[in-house]
């Protein structure tokens, strides 16, 4: 056999190996060179004895000690560990070159320490194998996780999910667990919408996951902190509330389409049928903001009343909207879809608050029915207006 067969027919046994792998975990490192080793081994060890083929890769994130050397020599002693070296550090960046070059169906990372007990890793990547799942998390925030962490760190983190879900309505529970996984097809089309090259990637990863309609699913985690962590929880914090910013106003703005990376969309129903349950809805939001009006008029007045009663029949009103209405049920496009309604909540407020003004400029001693019917129409001509406000928006 001749030379060029040999190198043909090992690079034909590679990429055979290689396209086989069903999943590949990245191990992101920093001047590890004491934990790195050891930390493999045990994974090494571990991924041996699952029914599928599993890949290691070393991301030196540009390393400034014998992380990388210790890499390299891992990876040529252990068949299923490849390394790669960046010259920029930031974990994000170093998952992006990771997955952007496996060719394992799924991709997905755990932190050097171990802190996941790795009885998680089969239950994280079993529904992205059988295609049931898009994305997979450990969460150390949900009903049976088992965490050993101290207080300071347990409270951050809960006030940090608790910010995501208030600003960007996220629902899954734990955004910074250094422990997911994603098919890879999904990861090829979703990666180049992240921006974030550090710790905000996990973040923005998940709620562009949502917004695109991808199923995530959760995996409560057994996690032991690690006491030597060298995260700069100060500075991270302030780059996540910066990426929280970006990312809420590029989602507001439209500047991010996430459109056609998850489950197609259902055709939007008929016009006539849009103006027939809009107006349903349209119907019982005016009974509630009529409630609420005339209940709050008294304490507080006519143009509060007018405030508080609008405000908050025009939030039930976009959220019965989009299900109802536009037959969306996906948490895709949430932000917008609100901010939209609010854009019509504050027209409607000005016709409202105006007709009012207009009325007890006119006739200060108006009575109660004749202020009720001012509302009714103007309501009526905010009714048309947020018809075609939301339907803009959500189709």
């Amino acid at each position: 056999m001749t030379a060029l067969a040999r190198e043909t027919d090992a690079a034909d046994t590679a990429d055979t190996l290689a396209v086989a792998t069903a999943v590949e975990f990245v191990v992101p490192v920093y001047n590890e060179e004491q934990a790195l080793a050891e930390s493999v081994r045990r994974l090494d060890d571990y991924l041996d004895r699952l029914p599928y083929r599993c890949g290691i890769v070393i991301a030196d994130n540009a390393s400034t000690d014998d992380t990388w050397p210790i890499a390299e020599e891992l990876a040529a002693e252990l068949p299923r560990v490849r390394a790669l070296r960046l010259e920029e550090k930031g974990r994000g960046r170093a998952l992006k070159a990771a997955w952007s070059s496996s060719t394992a169906a799924v991709v997905g990372y755990m932190d050097v320490d171990l802190s996941t007990d790795l009885r998680a890793v089969d239950p994280l990547v079993a529904p992205l194998l059988s295609g049931h799942s898009d994305v997979a998390i450990g969460t150390r925030l949900a009903r049976g996780s088992r965490v050993v962490r101290g207080p300071k760190r347990e409270l951050i983190s809960r006030c940090y999910n608790l910010l995501l879900r208030g600003v960007l309505s996220a629902s899954f529970s734990d955004a910074q667990c250094g422990f997911k996984a994603i098919r890879r097809d999904v990861a090829e089309r979703l990666l180049p919408l992240v921006e974030d090259g550090g710790w905000f990637f996990d973040t923005e990863l998940l709620v562009l996951a949502e917004e695109a309609g991808l199923r995530i699913h959760e995996v409560p985690v057994d996690w032991v902190d690690d006491p030597d962590s060298r995260v700069d929880i100060v500075a991270t914090a302030l780059d996540d509330l910066r990426g929280v910013r970006r990312l809420l106003g590029g989602l507001t703005a439209g500047r991010i389409a996430v459109e056609g990376i998850g489950r197609p969309r259902p055709a939007d129903p008929a016009l006539p049928a849009q103006v027939v349950t809009f107006g349903a809805v349209g119907i019982f939001s005016t009974l509630a903001y009529l409630v609420l009006y005339l209940g709050l008029r008294l304490p507080f007045g006519a143009q509060a009343a007018n405030l508080v009663a609008l405000l908050t029949t025009a939030i039930a009103n976009t959220a019965a909207n989009r299900r109802l209405t536009f037959g969306i049920t996906a948490r895709r496009g949430v932000v917008r879809h609100h901010v939209a309604g609010l854009v019509a909540f504050a027209l409607g407020l000005g016709l409202t608050s105006g007709s009012l003004a207009l009325l007890h400029a006119a006739d200060p001693g108006a009575v109660r029915v004749t202020e009720l019917t001012v509302l009714v129409l103007a309501n009526a001509v905010t009714t048309l207006l947020r018809f075609f406000v939301l339907r803009r928006v959500m189709r």
